[in-house]
């Protein structure tokens, strides 16, 4: 086997609670022997680490997050650039993308790009980015001016939301990219004449952080007004999310039927989604919790009855990819609901080990609701299937396998 080569993996953010499932890849990637730098486009904001982020031993670098706040270090970078050999071709394909992205950030990923150049942390020989739009961006123009190869793994939003010319560019330069769910990764190879190039990756879930549940799941059916049903959500105050949907769902059901909600996690729509919640008399029954560490995550799920989220394709395009909250609680014989949106239906069989409905559906999604509170033998069938399919098709060891043998693969072809 060839030395593994040390890999700069650019990152829009480090760390994130919301990113879980690179944390997690990351940890593996590590445990398998790769030798990491981080390389942080943006300071964190949030206030919480899960315990993975801990486990990771990667030293972080952060790229200057706007550049007119760190001016020295790109001008720096930009001088530095004049005389690396592949400044010339850099210059030549910035100017080819600028007309058609005249922006503030396209010139903010140029100056990431030189900053990470001059600089080049550890030594780096690989370059890899987690997502294919900004970090992409960054990431490209940096194995341009230098001259190193770069891979990449690609989500959903950075997917759904990019140009399809911005799309099939990298995927033409990049050495190979991974992507999470089946839609995903044809519309990718759609856009590429290196179809060998384009790889399907569940993420999958670490196991041994969501072992198996073996408590006892409720019987409560909505019909004591002392003991409701328990639904939880999981997931950021955004579009794509469709929690305005849910909310409107849950005003649907009947009057009798006894429920509350908890929300966990972030996002700008939360006062938005809150003050809707008044105005449909739902206030009450629903509690936001905010942003919560993992092991406060896995604790609700081992308490709650059901998991729903409304997933719907937002206005820009963006979408989940497969959200991973739906593989956790699965995980934990939480029996999930949710919509028929990107990779959902690659995890949940409506009414095999899971409740889908359409997106954009308030009604189909309360009926659904409905048919779960009233019914815990339904609830443990569904959640029992659940965990199932998570045990025997989403250990992310898998994952870590496949990626390990990409870059493996790569190296072998070099040496």
């Amino acid at each position: 086997m060839p030395p593994r080569r040390k890999i700069l993996v650019v990152l829009k953010g480090y760390p994130r609670l919301s990113e879980t499932f690179i944390a997690q890849e990351l940890l593996g990637l590590e445990k398998a022997g790769f030798d990491l730098t981080l390389i942080s486009m943006r300071r964190p904001t949030d206030k919480k680490r899960h315990p993975v982020h801990d486990e990771i031993k990667a030293r972080v670098v952060y790229l200057p997050e706007y550049l007119h706040e760190e001016p020295i270090r790109v001008l720096k970078g930009l001088f530095a650039g004049f005389s690396k050999p592949g400044f010339g071709a850099l210059m030549k394909r910035f100017f080819a993308d600028l007309p058609r992205d005249i922006s503030r950030n396209r010139f903010r990923r140029l100056g990431q790009a030189l900053v990470l150049a001059r600089e080049w942390p550890d030594n780096g020989e690989w370059l890899h980015a987690h997502f294919i739009h900004t970090p992409a961006s960054v990431t490209e123009y940096a194995s341009i001016l230098t001259g190193t190869p770069w891979t990449c793994s690609a989500h959903a939003k950075d997917i759904w939301t990019s140009p399809d010319w911005d799309l099939g560019q990298k995927l033409g330069s990049a050495r190979w990219a991974v992507t999470c769910t089946r839609s995903g990764y044809e519309h990718m190879k759609a856009l590429t004449g290196r179809k060998d190039a384009v790889h399907l990756s569940y993420h999958g879930l670490d196991l041994a952080r969501f072992d198996h549940f073996a408590g006892e799941r409720s019987n409560r059916d909505g019909s004591d007004p002392a003991d409701p049903a328990f639904i939880l959500s999981v997931g950021r105050a955004v579009e794509k999310k469709g929690y305005d949907v849910l909310l409107r769902a849950l005003a649907l059901l009947p009057k009798e039927l006894n429920w509350r909600m908890d929300h966990i996690g972030g996002g700008e729509e939360l006062s938005k989604l809150k003050k809707l919640a008044a105005e449909l008399g739902l206030a009450e029954r629903i509690t936001w919790k905010g942003a919560l560490a993992q092991e406060d995550v896995l604790e609700h799920y081992r308490r709650a009855d059901l998991f729903a989220l409304a997933c719907r394709i937002a206005a820009n395009g963006d979408r989940d990819g497969l959200p991973n909250v739906l593989v956790e609680a699965s995980s934990q014989r939480l029996v999930c609901l949710s919509t028929n949106v990107s990779g959902v239906p690659e995890l949940l069989s409506n009414g095999e080990n899971g409740l889908v409905v359409p997106p954009e559906d308030p009604a189909a999604l309360a009926k659904a609701l409905e048919a779960a509170i009233r019914d815990p033998g339904l609830r443990k069938r569904l959640g029992d299937a659940a965990e199932e399919r998570v045990r025997d098709h989403f250990d992310y060891h898998s994952s870590i396998r496949q990626l390990s043998g990409l870059f493996e693969a790569e190296w072998q072809k070099a040496s």
